[in-house]
Parts: C-alpha cells; structure tokens; sequence
C-alpha cells in the first residue's frame, strides 16, 4: 500500500470542521509579531516533499486571495483555491492570523527593500513623492496591504524607519512641510488605503494620490 502522506494524515485523522476553521479565522490580526505566526516544518522536522509542496500551493492560493478581498477572506475559501482540503491548512498554519502573516511577510519586505533603494537617491523629493505612488498603486491592486504594514513586530519598525529617512530627506530638501512626522504620515496613508479599498479606477487613485501630495507639499 502506498504511503499515506503528511497531509493526507492530516485531513483523516485530524479533521478540523468547518465551525473549528472559521473559529481559527476569527483571530485578531494584530498584536503578534510580524515573523512569529509564520508556520515551520512541523516539531522541526523538514517537511515532506508532498507536504511542502502543499504548503506552497496554500501560500499562493493565500496571495491570490488575500490580495482580491484582504483579511476577510475564509480559509475554507483559501482551501479551496489551493485544492487541498481544510485540515491541510490548518496543519500547517494553525490559524487564519499565522497565515496572513506568512503572506504579509512578504509584501512588507516588498516595501522596506523599495524605501531603502530610494534612501540615497540625489533627488529625496522625487524619491519620496515616486515611493507614496507606487505604495498607492500597490494598495489599489493588493487589498490585503493595509492590514500588512499594521501588523506589529521588527519588520514594521523597519518599514516605518526607512518612510521616516525618506521624510526628513524630503524635509531637508524643502519638498515637503516640515511640520509632518512621521506617524503623522502613516495616518495619511491608512486614509489613502481606505479610499483606494475596492476600487479599480485610476483616476480615483490618481485624484487620491495628488490630494495627499499636495497636503504633504510646503505652503505657497
């Protein structure tokens, strides 16, 4: 008889009902450290072939879904994408929150390695302005961005040193108010976000972006 895989193991012997997955999608997404939920080869053991090719095909059903519809999105929905059943999933990332924060890993790592290749450039104007935009882009497309970068740990203190670099530079430079600090920006950009959650249109993010800009600019 062939053997039965890690998974497979999962699915039968441990079958989480779907009340049990959704009461695991229930946790909250804050609070935790951004690199501590993200799911390890089981009791530190490698995983399986069979066992990490799932847990891959979970990981970018989850990009996918996540970035279509953010936080709120079932992990029997995830599942489902991924092709593997809900006791898959819960095998290797033991709730909704351990899952998102594997995805979200990724994109926030996404925006530090942009902020600190913008870092040095001879321009911090243009540099700062060019990296609010692409940030606006990248919340129109990716629904799940807002709640990345408010997930606490040492990968957002990093995101939000290097968005700070790029503002006293822009400061210094005399191309953006110096009354603005740097958690005052960051409450601008949640702003943007939020008008920017489900909408396809880039004139709206265009007319967002440029709103935001033109606050953030010295008084004429």
């Amino acid at each position: 008889m062939a053997e039965e895989s890690d998974d497979a193991r999962a699915d039968t012997a441990q079958p989480v009902p779907g009340r049990m997955l959704r009461a695991a999608a229930a946790q909250p997404v804050a609070g935790r450290p951004l690199r501590a939920a993200a799911a390890q080869s089981v009791a530190g053991r490698p995983l399986r072939a069979d066992a990490a090719r799932n847990r891959e095909k979970v990981l970018r059903a989850a990009r996918q879904a996540f970035a279509e519809s953010g936080y709120g999105v079932p992990l029997d929905e995830i599942a489902a994408r991924a092709g593997v059943g809900p006791g898959t999933v819960y095998r290797h990332f033991s709730a909704k929150e351990a899952l998102f924060e594997a995805v979200a890993t990724a994109r926030v790592e996404n925006l530090l390695a942009d902020a600190r290749s913008l870092a040095d450039s001879a321009d911090p104007g243009g540099a700062f302005f060019g990296y609010l935009a692409r940030t606006a882009e990248e919340s129109a497309a990716k629904r799940d961005l807002p709640d990345a970068i408010s997930i606490e740990g040492s990968l957002r203190d990093e995101l939000n040193a290097a968005l700070d670099l790029l503002l006293r530079r822009a400061q210094q430079a005399g191309a953006v108010r110096g009354d603005v600090r740097t958690p005052d920006l960051i409450v601008l950009l949640k702003g943007m976000f939020a008008g920017l959650a489900g909408t396809s249109d880039p004139a709206l993010r265009d007319l967002v972006f440029t709103v935001l800009a033109d606050g953030l600019r010295p008084p004429r």
